[in-house]
């Protein structure tokens, strides 16, 4: 891998940490103290569907923006970038709409369920999915060269 390659990734995952960190300044969500307190006994909290909706999607998308960094400048394959993202596109359109489903219903379903639903909506899940399967099919492309 090239040496600039290498830092993109590194700019790329510096980005997803920055995101991660900074999300109390950078994102509305009253479910972060929630979860955090949940074993307190912390009530339901109110939250502002508009304000908490735009803040996912916009978290979404610098997650989204930073891991197809790190997929273009680990593979350099354009067509591997673009599958990566349609996938992390699709699994958003799924997990997104359960998420507040859960949300609108209080937990309904449960907060165990909610809580790793949340995490495919808030962190970059898709993308620790995604790398491994690339490598392996990188493998096996060599492989059979």
């Amino acid at each position: 891998m090239k040496p600039l390659n290498i830092l993109f990734v590194i700019l790329g995952l510096a980005g997803l940490i920055a995101v991660r960190f900074l999300e109390d300044k950078l994102f509305y969500d009253p479910f972060l103290a929630y979860f955090k307190n949940e074993l307190d006994g912390s009530s339901f909290p109110k939250f502002d569907d508009t304000k908490l909706i735009l803040s996912y999607l916009l978290r979404f998308f610098l997650n989204l923006i930073f891991s197809t960094i790190i997929i273009q400048n680990l593979f350099r394959n354009k067509i591997w970038t673009k599958q990566a993202v349609v996938l992390m596109l699709l699994v958003y359109a799924i997990v997104f709409p359960i998420y507040l489903y859960c949300i609108y219903t209080n937990f309904e379903i449960g907060n165990l369920f909610a809580f790793y639903i949340r995490r495919f909506v808030i962190q970059p899940m898709t993308l620790l999915l995604i790398v491994p399967i690339f490598y392996y099919r990188k493998h096996l492309l060599t492989k059979s060269s």
